[in-house]
C-alpha cells in the first residue's frame, strides 16, 4: 500500500498562521494553490516582459509541493523557524527527513519524478521565483487580514513588505506584479 496521496490530502488539515487570530482561516492546501497561481504569474511576466525563458508549469508544480513536509510536522510559525541558525538548520533537516519518507510512500518509479518537486534543485530560477511567490502569497494574506480590520497582521505585513521591497530590484517580475496587480487585492467584487 502506498500512502503518498492520502498524506498530501491532509494538507487541507494543516492550519497556517496558527499563532495569530485570523478573520479567514487558511490551510496548507489553499496556500500551496495560491503560491502556484502567483508563482506561475511571476514566470509568465518574466518570460513576456523581461526576456526570460523559465518553465512556468514547473514553478506552479514546485509551489504545489513546497510545504509537503508540513503534513507531518505541521506549520512551524516563521518567528520560531528563523529564531536562530541552529533552529533553522534543525528544522531544515527535519523537513528533509520527512520529504524522504514521503517519497518512500510512492512506487520507486514515481518517487523519481516527484523528487524533482519535493527535493528540488534550489539554484534554479523556477525554484527562486516560487520562493518569491511564497513570500508574496503571505503578504497578500496580510493585506486581506488588515483590510478586515485585523491589526494582528500589522507586523507580519511590515516584515514581508520590507522583504519584498528588497527583492524588487532582483526580480523585476515582482515589481511588475505589485505595480499592475497589487492594488486589486482587498477590493470588493463589484469594483474588481
Amino acid at each position: 500500500m502506498y500512502t503518498f496521496y492520502a498524506l498530501l490530502n491532509r494538507m487541507k488539515l494543516i492550519e497556517r498562521w496558527s499563532l495569530m487570530r485570523s478573520t479567514t482561516k487558511e490551510d496548507l492546501m489553499q496556500h500551496a494553490a495560491h503560491v502556484a497561481i502567483v508563482g506561475q504569474a511571476l514566470g509568465i511576466i518574466r518570460n513576456e516582459y523581461f526576456g526570460g525563458n523559465v518553465n512556468t508549469d514547473k514553478i506552479a508544480a514546485l509551489a504545489l509541493y513546497h510545504d509537503t513536509a508540513e503534513v507531518v510536522s505541521g506549520d512551524l510559525p516563521t518567528p520560531i523557524k528563523y529564531y536562530g541558525p541552529n533552529i533553522k538548520d534543525a528544522y531544515t533537516e527535519i523537513e528533509h527527513v520527512i520529504n524522504r519518507k514521503l517519497l518512500q510512500s510512492l512506487p520507486e518509479e514515481m518517487a523519481k519524478v516527484y523528487a524533482d518537486y519535493i527535493q528540488p534543485d534550489e539554484s534554479t530560477t523556477e525554484y527562486k521565483l516560487m520562493k518569491v511567490a511564497d513570500k508574496l502569497s503571505a503578504f497578500i494574506k496580510c493585506i486581506d487580514e488588515r483590510l478586515s480590520g485585523n491589526r494582528e497582521f500589522d507586523s507580519a505585513y511590515e516584515r514581508l513588505r520590507k522583504q519584498l521591497d528588497g527583492l524588487r530590484g532582483e526580480y523585476p517580475e515582482l515589481d511588475y506584479f505589485l505595480n499592475n496587480f497589487g492594488e486589486g487585492y482587498g477590493k470588493p467584487l463589484d469594483i474588481l
